[in-house]
């Protein structure tokens, strides 16, 4: 029997006006080899946090764009439009026990049992563009939006795999046979989202000031650009009228799956899978509303060949996957509903590629390409104020490389770089987005890399130094017919210093040395964090 208890502690102000973020995680696991064949292991995870929610910045999506990138919109880094009075609490609980039995020495049983609880319960907010204030000409009013969160969601998934290892004539097998149970349930009895003020992001503040004034608000912000209340009396006030409506729902999934890694020489070998669900939605338990049930197959297959056995091999992969899309509603200009139901998205994706694993283990690296079509997938129609249709003809194809690689050129001296290139457009859909990058796509270039050295004798014996960076292409994060939003690229680097006495390590690391200011974000405008000096200390026992 062994025992391994792990926890960390965090605490972090933010470099905003205001913000925070605490946390505690506790992972105890014990292992319990109970006789040759019979072995047990649990793992758990005990997560407790409370933090203010970061700032996120919505353009309207529905009209033509006023700003086009970070240097016209005039958003002040530091501002958080927050208070440390608005925070959330979120607690998480995982489990997992997995049972495995070897039957023969060909077979094995692996029975594994999971559970997870997660909990949110607090204060979340988030700023969307008013349109209407037309005689603000420079800069961007934002509504503030609020809601006390009170949801809790519960899940049990149990799976039985029975894995074989065994050969037919001269041909070795590697076969997993099993199926899966998912059931998930969501309690949610968070408040509407309430209005909270507005906010004025831009380089005019007069124009603002003179139109909150005409329409007789007050200037709650210490700045003089905000008009929220930040505390909690405040907000909860605003959120005393709204009305909760209580939402139940339950999710089952029954799944069962096949696959088998087929060797037909050492260094040649094929793979072949297949997987179906049977999806099941209960929908708002609370209105009985929603109910609906979906079956998706999905297959794979892939070869693997070796020129140089276990040093260089060449892959070739196709795989198809699919996203169960919850039910909708379309209305009528009169505002009447039509309920409606989805087939699942499918995505079916192409990957071809070679794994290195070179000088006695100093070098690996794996270099890929890949080809994804998306189709079936589901978008909404505006024809009115009212007039909404669901439609599910939408395609979308992404096509890119990858590189990732592992370098240890000196005892004690490790190099691990990344690389990805993705081209994403949308080819069928919502006439506003058609030809042009998703908005969920992300940078086109992205880069890391990080090097660090250790010392393992003389006076320096257990000190060590790293460093390292991030870059990240532009990103289109609103990208349609009237007009796009560009994040600019950006390059952030760090590096640290570690010692290591015994069973103690102490480490201190400095991220964004440059204090870089820059963003990320899915047609949303999320600040990232300045330079921040951290220290950890951490002990094995």
């Amino acid at each position: 029997m062994a025992v391994r208890l792990n926890a960390a502690q965090h605490t972090e102000n933010s470099y905003q006006d205001a913000g925070f973020r605490k946390s505690l995680f506790i992972a105890p696991s014990l292992t319990y080899q109970a006789t040759d064949k019979l072995s047990f292991f649990i793992n758990t995870e005990f997560f407790d946090g409370r933090s203010t929610n970061p700032t996120m910045l919505f353009l309207d999506r529905g009209i033509e764009l006023r700003v086009n990138d970070i240097n016209e919109f005039g958003y002040d880094h530091k501002r958080s439009y927050t208070g440390n009075d608005l925070y959330i609490d979120n607690n998480t609980f995982n489990l997992q026990a997995q049972m495995n039995y070897q039957i023969s020495p060909e077979w094995t049983s692996q029975t594994v049992v999971s559970k997870t609880s997660t909990k949110s319960d607090g204060y979340y907010s988030y700023l969307y563009e008013v349109s209407q204030f037309t005689t603000v000409t420079e800069g961007v009013v934002f509504g503030r939006y609020m809601s006390k969160q009170n949801s809790e969601t519960y899940g049990t998934d149990i799976q039985q795999n029975f894995i074989g290892d065994f050969r037919i004539g001269n041909f070795r097998n590697r076969v997993v046979v099993g199926f899966d149970y998912f059931n998930r349930n969501v309690v949610n009895n968070s408040s509407p989202y309430v209005p909270n003020g507005y906010v004025y992001v831009g380089r005019n503040l007069s124009q603002f000031t003179d139109f909150i004034t005409g329409q007789g608000i007050t200037q709650a912000g210490q700045y003089g650009d905000d008009t929220g209340i930040l505390t909690q009396a405040g907000t909860d006030a605003l959120l005393a009228d709204g009305q909760i409506a209580p939402l139940k729902t339950k999710e089952e999934i029954f799944s069962a799956y096949a696959q088998d890694v087929f060797n037909i020489f050492d260094n040649l070998s094929v793979m072949a899978s297949l997987r179906i669900d049977r999806f099941s939605n209960k929908g708002n338990v609370v209105t009985d509303r929603d109910d609906f049930l979906q079956t998706a197959l999905s297959p794979k297959f892939g070869i693997i060949f070796q020129p140089v056995l276990d040093k260089v091999a060449v892959f070739a992969n196709y795989m198809n996957g699919f996203v169960n899309v919850a039910p909708g509603e379309d209305r009528n200009a009169a505002g009447a509903v039509t309920p409606r139901t989805f087939k699942p998205e499918q995505a079916n994706q192409f990957e071809i590629g070679t794994k290195l694993d070179l000088f006695s283990n100093r070098l690996t690296a794996t270099l890929s390409y890949y080809n994804i079509e998306v189709s079936d997938m589901v978008y909404q129609l505006y024809n009115g104020p009212v007039e909404v249709s669901n439609m599910q003809d939408g395609k979308q194809r992404s096509k890119g490389f990858e590189a990732s690689i592992i370098a240890v050129p000196l005892n004690g001296w490790s190099i691990l770089a990344g690389y990805s290139y993705n081209d994403s457009k949308l080819s069928m859909g919502d006439p506003s987005f058609v030809g042009f990058r998703p908005e969920s796509s992300g940078p086109r270039n992205l880069l890391n890399f990080w090097t660090s050295y250790k010392f393992s004798q003389g006076a320096l014996n257990g000190f060590g130094l790293g460093f390292g960076g991030n870059y990240a292409s532009e990103n289109k994060i609103f990208n349609r017919n009237v007009g796009s939003f560009t994040l600019p690229e950006y390059a952030v680097f760090n590096a640290s210093a570690f010692y290591t006495i015994n069973d103690f390590t102490l480490t201190l690391k400095l991220d964004n040395i440059g204090n870089v200011e820059y963003y990320k974000g899915w047609s949303t405008i999320n600040p990232q964090r300045l330079r921040a000096f951290a220290a950890s200390l951490s002990y094995n026992f």
